[in-house]
């Protein structure tokens, strides 16, 4: 079949380093190729060059068999090819609507931008998309799976020949998966070339026609989807065994470190709704507790509720046997409970800082001598913390821009590490990063619970609540429902627990 579009030869280098190394791609016309591979194997920047965002150093493009050179995303979008990118790119201070349109209005009588137009374009794919959301609603106010959503309308709007997507269900529920699967098979159906890039293998092989595998750089393999399994992309990524990934031998469990009781949380946007609803638990030092559950569970606000970024309405939390009633976030670092958010852009980083920068961001105060940061004592924090979770960058100085999804993740367990935590709260930790990052966060989690630390983590990844904690809670609609020691309960089991389902 012939080739919308094709990569030949492309070479990409940052300095010293190699981030493309001779690779041929092709997207074919109503077909999906999965394009796998760790972070920093290239994926992210050959999409860049497919899109017109970045050039090759090296190399050609062709579309409909000619060569050509985009001359930047514009460029790319006029020729009908559009991306979703894997870290969303929206403005938070704008509607819906405005979002899906930016730089591509709408106008009437060639002046005015036609607002009206506008919104009922965007209804029709949320429509499209199952998500019937206010079109003039601030994306501010939209959670994290609703602003995917409005990422992926974005693109949809653009009407594109090609469709590039970066990660797109990140962020999605397991209901808005199936929606957008859908869609994709409609816009196949239409003729568009899908190209998908996911850390979730055995959802990508669903929706994949082809298959694509990026390491280091280079292509290491490519393969009809229907004739390979997630093992087989796993070891042509990473070069080993599937299941060496999660960690066998956990530390001995200790004394109760956080207790929680009777917690009830009213949703922020509406009051009348509770989000946590009487949930009690306890982490011990030296544990790994899971919390797996479904979009919409209340896995986020415990979290969040503990760290103290909401109020609860009813209950207790007690820290080393001490309670942590009106204590502000800050306080509760200080005692000892840090939280590692969800979403790392927007909540863990700051993007105009280096890493070393992002990494001391919450533990400043301990460098600080007679209204003086040592720079020295901070470097060298930096520095240590920086090999302990094997963050990949040129130094302390690199712009947190400049990793990978899976380096950036480590630099935000980094920061919270150096605040000496007791308890580690960690909301998602592998969302967005590939197999070989995961094995190293669950690597990490595993060496602080042997340090003593008792460590609560959220998860809406099946393997991981499965393989990782010692203890997993299942969540359903505010409540924790269930619990499962590690090694004794199926898939099956947490799924059908999670769904509210007696097992």
């Amino acid at each position: 079949m012939a080739t919308v579009m094709s990569a030949r030869g492309i070479n990409k280098v940052f300095g010293a380093t190699h981030a493309l190394k001779d690779v041929d791609f092709d997207v074919t016309p109503g077909r999906v190729t999965a394009l796998f591979g760790e972070n920093g194997a290239g994926k992210s920047t050959l999409m860049k060059i497919l899109a017109g965002i970045e050039q090759p150093t090296t190399g050609t493009l062709e579309l409909d068999g000619d060569p050509v050179v985009l001359a930047g995303p514009r460029d790319a979008a006029d020729r009908g090819i559009a991306i979703i990118h894997q870290e969303l790119s929206l403005f938070p201070n704008l509607s819906i609507a405005d979002n899906v349109f930016m730089a591509r209005e709408r106008v009437r009588g060639g002046v005015l931008v036609d607002k009206d137009e506008e919104k009922t374009v965007t209804a029709e794919l949320l429509a499209r998309l199952d998500e019937p959301l206010d079109t003039g609603a601030l994306v501010s106010d939209l959670r994290v799976g609703q602003q995917q959503v409005v990422e992926i309308v974005r693109a949809l709007s653009q009407e594109a020949r090609v469709l590039i997507m970066d990660e797109p269900t990140s962020a999605l529920s397991v209901a808005e998966v199936d929606v957008l699967f859908r869609v994709i098979r409609d816009l196949t159906a239409s003729g568009v070339a899908i190209v998908y890039i996911s850390h979730h293998l055995e959802e990508a092989l669903d929706i994949a026609d082809h298959v694509v595998v990026l390491r280091d750089g280079s292509k290491v393999a490519e393969a009809e989807a229907g004739e390979v399994d997630a093992a087989w992309v796993v070891e042509k990524m990473v070069g080993r065994d599937p299941g060496e990934l999660f960690q066998d031998e956990h530390a001995d469990v200790g004394s109760v470190l956080l207790d929680v009781e009777n917690l009830v949380v009213a949703d922020p946007a509406n009051p009348g709704r509770l989000v946590v609803d009487e949930v009690s638990l306890t982490v011990r030092s030296g544990e790994i507790v899971g919390v797996y559950g479904l979009m919409g569970a209340g896995r986020t606000e415990l979290l969040e509720t503990l760290a103290g970024r909401l109020a609860p309405v009813g209950g207790r939390i007690e820290l080393g046997g001490r309670p942590l009633d009106r204590i502000p976030i800050s306080g509760r670092i200080g005692r000892g409970l840090t939280l590692v958010p969800e979403d790392r852009q927007r909540d863990g980083l700051v993007q105009s800082l280096s890493v070393g920068q992002n990494m001391t961001l919450a533990s400043l105060g301990a460098y600080v001598r007679r209204l003086w940061v040592s720079r020295d004592r901070e470097s060298s924090a930096v520095e240590t913390m920086m090999r302990d979770v094997t963050v990949k960058a040129s130094g302390p100085d690199a712009p947190i821009g400049s990793l990978s999804g899976g380096n950036q993740q480590k630099v935000v367990l980094g920061k919270a590490l150096l605040t000496q935590p007791q308890v580690l709260l960690l909301d998602e930790p592998t969302r967005g990063i590939d197999v070989g990052a995961k094995a190293e966060i669950f690597a990490l989690m595993t060496e602080q619970a042997r340090r003593g630390l008792g460590v609560l983590f959220a998860t809406s990844e099946l393997e991981e609540a499965l393989h990782v904690p010692d203890r997993l809670l299942i969540m359903a609609r505010g409540r924790i429902v269930r619990e499962f020691r590690r090694g004794s309960v199926t898939r099956e089991e947490i799924m059908a627990a999670s769904e509210a389902v007696a097992a």
